[in-house]
């Protein structure tokens, strides 16, 4: 007990000590807070990015989901995800030369400068933090699993300790805090989830006799449509398409697209992503379904999602199941705190600023129109979204998988108007309200019972019904805002385009091998042979993602931001 409460504590001072070092080195002002002076480098944008991205959902549910069904959600998560990473370009891309154009910070701030419309900006804001508090409230819940297996401190009482550690760090180092420890808990959590696979499988012979002894067992596991027929081919599509529409329309990660120095920046992290997905997404679904040797039945009242702990607890020794488990609450924290920083700043700068401008406006005096807010005004929202998200992690309402779906089903909504408002000059601020209130509504609708998924996920309707809406709603009426503002970044000849939409389309097809369900052939370490196709495939899109990069950035050019002068891609510094 005593190796994992130093394990802990000693990880926990590092994280404060990463804050205190943050804020020696800040500047001053909102936009250094919030989004690092637009400097961070490719490495660094990269692993924050991806920190941010793999919560505990990445740890906690996906060891869950391969124990339930198998390896069939390797290649949901891993070239789904991957392939996601082309929204980075998409959207990514304008949105960073639009946000040092103009000084943005939130993503809130993009739609309502390119429309115009404050209306559409404050829904925007409403629909992300309604969307991402359940998906908020994850986080607190795997701490209080692995604090709970770890140091044998209560469910709740640890997800209240891990709450106010990253509150704490959070605060005195804003995103330039927030970006470092994203880089050493996403270092930490992939090498140590290697090891966790090395010690779990040990005991069985090695990985390649865990796995054979596994598919003799329970060989659903190693064939799609996995363990109990959940990934049919039409829900395999529906997820393909929830990751592709809903995460870029996470709000911490829709806020570091500001954050890069330049268009390379994100031109490394679009390459590096499919390659990462394919490697590491491998290895927690491979604990879950290694815990069948274990854990054939789960123990009574204990949820899928805390096998890795389990598993860690009957094969590893203490210090091995000490460090894996920090590696977790590495994992969940660099999420966290990334999600209450960008709501800080979108309640700051989308709420409170708008409203003091109008009422400074119409009182007068040398304030007028000013936006600025106090910063203790964002900190004290992000506090109280904390304590809802503990709230809810008081009483869990499901596994991460189904808490996670629902939230990015409903963020998936906020896509077609975001793409509208870059793209196509027609389209109206009325146009993106009315999209979003169907979506939602239709989300609404579904919980209910009252929607059908036509054999899928409810995504693929309701962003369908979402982004019919829009198109009508925009044709029939008046395109609203700065419509100069959704000017091609890239200059693209016709056959480029072709060429990539046929390219990337061929990958994404090849992603949705319906043919091959039912196949579950073992091949090298054991795993099913299509397990190693799909991060052949990863390895292809990240080849095919790294040539159009490489193409894109030679044709953006950094504007200058109206705030302060910018260093160059090249010599500037991100200290």
């Amino acid at each position: 007990m005593a190796t994992r409460i130093a394990v802990v504590t000693g990880y926990f001072l590092v994280l404060l000590g990463i804050g205190w070092a943050a804020r020696r080195r800040a500047r001053r002002g909102l936009e250094d807070y919030f989004v690092g002076s637009r400097t961070a480098p490719p490495l660094v944008l990269f692993l924050t990015m991806a920190a941010t991205n793999f919560s505990a959902f990445t740890v906690f549910g996906f060891s869950g989901a391969g124990w339930e069904a198998g390896y069939a959600y390797y290649p949901i998560m891993a070239f789904g995800t991957g392939f996601m990473a082309l929204t980075f370009l998409l959207v990514g891309l304008p949105a960073w030369r639009l946000g040092k154009e103009h000084g943005l910070v939130t993503p809130p701030e993009l739609v309502g400068h390119l429309t115009g419309s404050s209306g559409l900006r404050f829904l925007f804001f409403l629909v992300m933090t309604v969307f991402t508090v359940p998906y908020l409230a994850m986080q607190p819940m795997a701490a209080g699993y692995a604090l709970e297996t770890l140091l044998g401190i209560p469910y709740f009482a640890g997800a209240a300790l891990i709450t106010a550690v990253m509150l704490l760090y959070t605060f005195l180092g804003g995103f330039r805090g927030v970006s470092w420890t994203d880089a050493l808990q996403g270092g930490m959590m992939i090498g140590l989830l290697v090891v966790a696979v090395a010690f779990i499988a040990r005991p069985f012979g090695g990985l390649t006799a865990a796995n054979e002894a596994v598919a003799a067992s329970v060989p659903d596991l190693f064939a799609r449509p996995g363990l109990g027929g959940i990934y049919s081919p039409g829900v395999w599509l529906g997820y393909m398409l929830l990751w592709f529409l809903a995460d870029p329309m996470l709000p911490q990660l829709f806020q570091r697209f500001y954050a890069g120095r330049g268009p390379r920046a994100l031109g490394a992290t679009i390459t590096l992503y499919p390659l990462l997905t394919g490697f590491l997404f491998l290895l927690p679904v491979t604990i879950g379904v290694l815990g069948r040797l274990s854990f054939p039945t789960l123990p009574a009242g204990v949820a899928s999602d805390e096998i890795l702990p389990l598993m860690l607890r009957a094969h590893a020794p203490p210090v091995v199941e000490a460090l894996v488990l920090t590696a977790a609450l590495a994992a969940l924290m660099s999420t966290l705190d990334s999600q209450l920083l960008t709501l800080s700043s979108m309640f700051a700068r989308d709420v409170v600023g708008p409203i003091r401008g109008r009422l400074a406006a119409r009182l007068g005096g040398n304030d007028a129109g000013s936006t600025e807010v106090p910063p203790w005004i964002g900190k004290g929202f992000v506090v109280g979204l904390a304590l809802l998200g503990l709230a809810i992690a008081y009483r869990p309402p499901a596994s991460f998988r189904v808490i996670a779906t629902q939230t990015f089903t409903g963020l998936a909504v906020l896509f077609p108007t975001v793409i509208g408002a870059l793209y196509w000059r027609r389209m109206s601020a009325l146009a993106g309200i009315a999209s979003i209130l169907v979506g939602e509504g239709l989300v609404v609708a579904y919980y209910f019972g009252l929607l059908s998924t036509f054999g899928t996920l409810p995504v693929v309707p309701v962003v369908v019904a979402s982004s019919v809406v829009l198109v009508v709603v925009s044709l029939l009426g008046r395109p609203s805002g700065s419509r100069a503002a959704s000017r091609p970044i890239v200059r693209l000849g016709r056959r480029a385009k072709v060429g990539w939409a046929v390219a990337l389309a061929a990958l994404f097809f090849l992603g949705n091998d319906a043919w091959n369900w039912g196949d579950g052939r073992l091949s090298f370490l054991g795993f099913p042979w299509w397990v190693w196709s799909f991060a052949g495939l990863c390895v292809a899109t990240s080849v095919a993602f790294w040539v159009l990069a490489r193409g894109v950035a030679k044709d953006v050019t950094a504007p200058t931001s109206p705030t302060q002068t910018r260093c160059s891609e090249d010599d500037g510094s991100y200290t």
